[in-house]
């Protein structure tokens, strides 16, 4: 039998090390990692997503984003078949987005964010994480964030705020925890829900993601 390639994208500013942890059956799945690269000049989400596409080698793949990774597979999604699409620690329209994001985007505040400051280790990684991160693991998660350049930074900002995402694709499967303080649950519409998972599920909450991923990708064929 044939093994399953799953691509995996890693939320803002991240590298692949965040799925260090994730482990599937070698039996069944091949694993990828997908990395940021730096944006063309006005280049748009979704010819960024184009772009990405070329960096898939398989057909019909399982692609699974987190956070603003997350965002970025759907629009690639649209774009080539696959088998199935994941997210993780995400939204599936621009309905889910917190109201800060909601109002940063009527009011162009995110134009106000000092990005050369997300330079700086703890900022990032507050803004990245969430802001419950506990200082004394800040060094341990710095090393997730690795791409730290303006031009990608004042792009990826901009392009999640701006994402124009209205109406969910059905067929994608969305994995959220309860306790996400970046997308709170409480704007999570069909999801699978995780106890005690916060936006960093991916690296703290791997054991569950372990054990239930490989039925996720094989239930529920899409059609």
């Amino acid at each position: 039998m044939s093994k399953i390639p799953v691509y995996l994208m890693p939320g803002l500013a991240a590298s692949p090390t965040i799925f260090e942890n994730i482990k599937l059956p070698e039996d069944q799945f091949e694993l990828y990692y997908l990395e940021w690269f730096i944006p063309k000049t006005k280049e748009t989400l979704s010819e960024y997503a184009l772009r990405m596409t070329k960096e898939i080698k398989h057909d019909n793949p399982v692609l699974i984003g987190v956070s603003f990774g997350g965002i970025l597979v759907q629009e690639m999604n649209l774009l080539i078949p696959t088998k199935k699409t994941i997210i993780i620690s995400s939204v599936k329209s621009n309905k889910e987005m917190p109201t800060r994001m909601k109002i940063a985007k009527k009011t162009l505040a995110y134009k106000l964010i000092p990005t050369s400051l997300l330079a700086n280790v703890e900022t990032l990684v507050k803004y990245a994480f969430g802001e419950n991160i506990i200082s004394s693991r800040l060094k341990l998660y710095e090393k997730y964030l690795n791409v730290r350049d303006k031009k990608y930074l004042d792009w990826a900002i901009e392009s999640v705020i701006l994402w124009s995402r209205v109406t969910p694709d059905k067929n994608i499967i969305h994995i959220h925890g309860d306790a996400d303080e970046v997308f709170p649950i409480q704007n999570i519409k069909n999801t699978i829900q995780v106890k005690g998972g916060t936006h960093i599920m991916i690296i703290n909450k791997y054991k569950w993601i372990n054990e239930n991923l490989p039925k996720i990708i094989l239930e529920n064929e899409k059609n």
